[in-house]
């Protein structure tokens, strides 16, 4: 999947992106405000949150609850100072829970991440639109 999005067009993105993905493991690359963490908020909508999703950025973690008892996990390494900071987390408990991950910044914790995860890349255009790349 490479496409162009408006904003407007983010629902239909989020469900895209549900619908294409072979692993429930999900890594979001992009540049600082270039739009992940307000993806990762409507795919949690598309997935059945009920909760309002917010960016984990301090907490590292956050869960999340669908309406059909499955959870979502939502990572923010941002701010992680090093791979040994998750792993005392127990992220391989997460990423291994068959639980939908979705990880922000995860390029700090490369040496961790399930080989085939997902790879989802979002670049900021010049025209506003984001360019989506799974």
């Amino acid at each position: 999947m490479n496409k162009n999005y408006s904003l407007d067009e983010l629902t239909k993105i989020a469900e895209e992106v549900v619908q294409n993905t072979k692993n429930k493991v999900l890594l979001f690359y992009g540049d600082m405000g270039v739009g992940k963490t307000t993806l990762i908020k409507e795919i949690c909508k598309v997935l059945g949150v009920d909760d309002i999703a917010h960016s984990p950025t301090f907490s590292l973690v956050n869960e999340y609850q669908t309406e059909n008892s499955d959870i979502v996990y939502h990572f923010d390494f941002y701010r992680i100072e090093d791979e040994e900071e998750a792993y005392d987390m127990g992220i391989e408990d997460y990423l291994y829970s068959n639980n939908w991950c979705l990880i922000e910044w995860p390029e700090n914790v490369k040496n961790l991440l399930p080989l085939d995860a997902v790879a989802i890349k979002i670049t900021l255009l010049e025209n506003g639109q984001r360019n989506i790349q799974l």
